[in-house]
C-alpha cells in the first residue's frame, strides 16, 4: 500500500468519524429538546426526571467536545499531508468558513478533473 493509499483511507474513516459524531450529536440534542414537552405532555411534575434532563445535557456538551477533538485531529492530519507531500485528499463535504464563494463540495475521492473537491491541502 502507497502513502497516497494511506492517506485516502485515512480521509474515509476521518470522514466516517465525523460524520457518526455529528450524527451523534443531533439524535442526542432531539432527545434533550423533547425532554421537557414528554414531562409536560405526560402531565409529570417539574422536577421529576431532572437527572435524566441533566445527565442528557452533559452527554451533548461531552459529544461537541468529541467533536472538538475530532476536528483537531483533521487538522494535524492535514498538516502531516501536507509535510509529506501528499496530494490533496478529500471525502465529503469540503467547504470551510474561508471558502468565498463556497466549492460546494460533497463528492468523495481524491481531486481529479471529475469531482468537485478542494485542491488546497487543508481539505484533506
Amino acid at each position: 500500500m502507497t502513502r497516497s493509499d494511506i492517506g485516502q483511507t485515512l480521509a474515509h474513516r476521518l470522514y466516517a468519524a465525523e460524520s457518526a459524531i455529528d450524527a451523534a450529536l443531533i439524535h442526542t440534542a432531539r432527545l434533550a429538546a423533547y425532554l421537557p414537552e414528554a414531562r409536560a405532555e405526560a402531565y409529570l411534575s417539574a422536577v421529576t426526571g431532572q437527572k435524566a434532563f441533566e445527565d442528557t445535557a452533559q452527554s451533548v456538551l461531552s459529544l461537541s467536545q468529541a467533536r472538538g477533538h475530532i476536528v483537531r485531529t483533521h487538522g494535524r492530519l492535514a498538516a502531516l499531508a501536507r509535510n509529506l507531500g501528499l496530494d490533496a485528499l478529500a471525502v465529503g463535504p469540503v467547504d470551510k468558513p474561508e471558502d468565498e464563494p463556497p466549492i460546494g463540495g460533497g463528492t468523495t475521492g481524491i481531486n481529479s478533473p471529475k469531482t468537485s473537491v478542494s485542491s488546497r491541502p487543508e481539505a484533506c
